[in-house]
């Protein structure tokens, strides 16, 4: 009896082909779930960073009223009160000496999860000005109202991310 136990080692044949079997349809069923649940972690982080760049834009507009309605800076026609550029809420503005320095909104442009750019570029996002229509995809160039992703790639929900 002792001579039987000791000669049967290892895995038969049999056992090794239904071991792999069950380990690939394992792997077939996570490897979508990773790839899903890693687009909707870039999703999540786009939606943030448009929510961080519109909330800080809408304070630029807020501090500029402010300051037009304290006397610091002129009504200025044909100007509506929206950075010129993303990086001037970065770099700050003094809104006319309304405050004791120059106001920054933003430390950094935020990078659009769904279009990064190249090592060593500048994040790029598609830039609607407060005359352009709100679906316009061209910048009419007089100042910064709103932002969007310039890629052409479509979410989880359907919808496209140009569109958030």
């Amino acid at each position: 009896m002792m001579n039987l136990l000791c000669k049967r080692r290892g895995f038969s044949l049999l056992e090794l082909i239904v071991a792999i079997s069950i380990l690939t349809i394992l792997v077939a069923g996570i490897v979508p779930l990773t790839r899903m649940t890693a687009k909707r972690t870039r999703e999540i982080d786009l939606r943030r960073n448009l929510r961080i760049m519109r909330t800080a834009l809408d304070d630029f507009k807020k501090s500029y009223d402010k300051a037009v309605d304290d006397k610091k800076i002129p009504v200025t026609e044909n100007k509506s009160g929206y950075p010129e550029t993303l990086q001037q809420l970065v770099e700050g503005y003094d809104f006319g000496g309304l405050y004791a320095f120059k106001k920054k909104f933003l430390r950094r442009i935020p990078v659009d999860p769904m279009n990064p750019p190249e090592p060593g570029e500048e994040p790029e996002w598609g830039l609607r000005s407060y005359s352009d229509q709100p679906d316009s995809n061209t910048w009419g160039g007089e100042d910064v109202y709103d932002v969007y992703s310039l890629s052409e790639g479509t979410a989880l929900d359907g919808t496209k991310y140009r569109e958030w």
